[in-house]
């Protein structure tokens, strides 16, 4: 229900050196003084970091602990029933804490020997090209706070449950993460915005918001998804079809709703051939034939459907 990298609280430092984060009007946390007071010392740990240090220590709370406990518990029921197996598999290398937040820096440590991944803290929203770009290099851009306690069930924006209990899982598989590396050698490689923003709409389609085909029935892999309790119950019963990098790359989504749009890989080496492919030789020119595949197929549905 946001889009990775992108939906983020603003985040400000003000002249005396303190930092802000603006939150929306309706976000659960807005009237919460104390539950912001948190948001602001959190962010200002990530922006005080200095690339090559640990990741800083967040002291989190006893109540925010029982908001990871509690997600992370129900999750995991529901991953058994409709993740697909090398998620799974990641979850049982992973091995993540099941009853506090882990540190970032903790995740990287329990990463690094699997699969070379380590995690970077962020404040709020990084920018497109650096966010995908540091993939290449096994690192992965993460938030650190956690979602208001009122809705536990519920964030408005990406918080340390999705960037964990979503993406840690697949990084620590060697096939997913080959796959992300693919997709930030990717974004370093094309030059233009129109291609990297292509580059990341085939990653919001597949490792946020993927499906696959096993045994028969329809599995995720997408973090987006397995980090979502409500989404997670109801993605088989969206429109979804079949992988198509034009159609993936073009199309449009709101990241305030369920994705009612998902496209599914026949199982993961179909996702590593066309997707892995993709990423791994793309540019410019690849992309521009792309484009213009999906103008002739939106063409041709408005012939149809006339």
């Amino acid at each position: 229900m946001f889009e990775e990298a992108q939906y983020f609280a603003p985040v400000a430092t003000r002249e005396d050196g303190s930092v802000v984060v603006e939150l929306a009007a309706s976000h659960p946390g807005v009237a919460d003084p104390v539950y912001r007071e948190r948001r602001n010392a959190i962010a200002a740990l990530a922006l005080n970091h200095t690339p090559g240090d640990p990741v800083p220590a967040v002291a989190y709370t006893e109540r925010e602990h029982e908001v990871w406990a509690l997600v992370a518990r129900e999750l995991a029921v529901k991953h058994r029933r409709y993740a697909a197996t090398e998620y799974l598999r990641g979850c049982e290398r992973l091995g993540l804490p099941s009853g506090r937040i882990p540190q970032l820096q903790e995740v990287g440590d329990l990463l690094a020997p699997l699969t070379g991944f380590r995690y970077l803290p962020a404040a709020g929203l990084v920018p497109l090209r650096d966010f995908y770009g540091v993939l290449a290099d096994g690192l992965f851009y993460s938030t650190q706070y956690i979602r208001h306690h009122s809705v536990p069930f519920y964030t408005p924006e990406p918080d340390v449950l999705h960037e964990v209990l979503g993406h840690a899982n697949a990084l620590a598989s060697d096939r997913f993460a080959r796959l992300y590396r693919l997709a930030g050698a990717a974004a370093r490689r094309v030059r233009t915005e129109e291609a990297l923003e292509f580059v990341s709409k085939v990653f919001w389609f597949t490792l946020e918001f993927g499906v696959l085909a096993e045994d028969g029935e329809d599995r995720a892999y997408g973090a987006g998804i397995l980090s979502s309790y409500g989404e997670i119950e109801e993605f088989r019963g969206m429109d979804i079809r079949p992988l198509d990098l034009a159609v993936m790359g073009t199309t449009t989504y709101d990241i305030t709703k369920y994705q009612n749009v998902l496209f599914r890989a026949e199982s993961l080496a179909h996702l590593e051939d066309v997707v892995g492919g993709f990423w791994e030789s793309c540019d410019e020119e690849t992309i521009a034939r792309l484009l213009a595949d999906s103008t002739v197929k939106q063409g041709q549905a408005g012939v149809i459907s006339r």
